[in-house]
C-alpha cells in the first residue's frame, strides 16, 4: 500500500546565509516515487547535490529573511523483509567498503565506551539475533519523552538518562551495533504511525543477506517500536544524525516551524 507524504517547513535568515536540506523520499531500488511535488520560496540559489552513499539528495539553498518548504509525495516501499533475528552476523574482514566504514565511531555515536556493557548484556547471542536483543532492551529501558535531549546529546547521554527522542533511541541502537562489530547507520525516515507525526530517526544494521551466498544487507531497526520496516520510507542515512539532519545551516538561522503528516493511501 502506497505511503502519502506532506512535510512543510520554516525558516529565516537574517542575512544572506546558505542552509543544507535533505527532506525528500529517496529514489532507491527498495522504494519507488509515484509522485512527488517540491516548493521553494524565492532564494537566492538552489542546487541538488547527491546524498550520503547515493542515497536520495540534498540540497543547497541561499536565502535572505523568511524561506519556506513544501514537499508533497507518495511512495510505494518494495523492501524485502526478513525477521532479523534469524538473520546471521558477517565477520569484519567478510566486510564491503560500504559497509565497514559504519563500524567506526562517530560524532554522536561512542561505540568504545559501551563495549563493556554490549559484551555483559549480549554476548551470549550472535547476529540478528543479538540486534532484536538490543532493539527490545532500548524500548523496554528507555522512556520517549519529547524535549529530554537537544542537538548537543550523544548515545553515552541517552544511555545514561535512559530517555528521548527517536534520535535518541537511534543512536543508541546504532552505538550498541558497532560495539559488537555490526555495522550500523543512521535513517532519517517518514512512516505512518510516528507520534508525534514528525521526520522519524530509526537504525539500519548490515548483517547476512539469505538470498545471496556469501553476500550482506542493510536492515531497518527501529527501538521505538512505531515505524514498521514494510512501510517506511528513506530520506537519507549517515554515520549519525549530523549527516541527514533535513535542516543544517551554516551560519545564524532561526527556525520557525515544521509540519509533517504520513499515512497509507486510501
Amino acid at each position: 500500500m502506497p505511503v502519502e507524504i506532506c512535510a512543510r517547513f520554516a525558516f529565516h535568515l537574517d542575512q544572506p546565509g546558505d542552509v543544507l536540506l535533505q527532506f525528500e523520499a529517496a529514489a532507491i531500488p527498495e522504494q519507488k516515487v509515484l509522485s512527488c511535488e517540491t516548493q521553494f520560496a524565492q532564494a537566492i540559489h538552489l542546487a541538488r547535490v547527491p546524498a550520503q552513499a547515493n542515497i536520495g539528495e540534498r540540497v543547497w539553498v541561499r536565502a535572505e529573511g523568511p524561506f519556506s518548504v513544501g514537499y508533497w509525495a507518495t511512495v510505494e516501499v518494495e523492501r524485502v523483509i526478513h525477521d532479523i533475528a534469524s538473520l546471521a552476523r558477517l565477520d569484519p574482514h567478510e566486510l564491503p567498503g560500504e559497509a565497514a566504514e559504519y563500524l567506526f565511531d562517530s560524532r554522536y555515536c561512542q561505540a568504545d565506551r559501551l563495549h563493556s556493557f554490549v559484551a555483559e548484556t549480549f554476548g551470549h547471542l550472535e547476529g540478528g539475533a543479538k540486534i532484536a536483543a538490543m532493539r527490545d532492551w532500548i524500548s523496554d529501558h528507555f522512556t520517549y519523552e519529547p524535549g529530554a535531549s537537544t542537538t548537543a546529546t550523544t548515545a553515552i547521554d541517552s544511555f545514561l538518562e535512559r530517555r528521548g527522542v527517536c534520535r535518541d533511541y537511534a543512536h543508541v541502537m546504532v552505538a550498541f551495533a558497532r560495539a559488537a562489530a555490526i555495522p550500523a547507520r543512521y535513517v532519517s525516515c517518514f512512516a505512518p504511525g510516528v507520534n508525534p507525526p514528525d521526520f522519524h530517526a530509526i537504525a539500519e544494521v548490515f548483517l547476512d543477506d539469505p538470498e545471496v551466498d556469501g553476500g550482506g544487507a542493510w536492515y531497518l531497526v527501529d527501538a521505538t517500536g512505531m515505524a514498521d520496516p514494510e512501510h517506511t520510507v528513506k530520506i537519507g542515512v549517515g554515520r549519525d544524525a549530523a549527516d541527514v539532519s533535513f535542516l543544517t545551516p551554516f551560519g545564524l538561522c532561526r527556525f520557525d516551524w515544521s509540519e509533517v503528516t504520513v499515512s497509507h493511501c486510501a
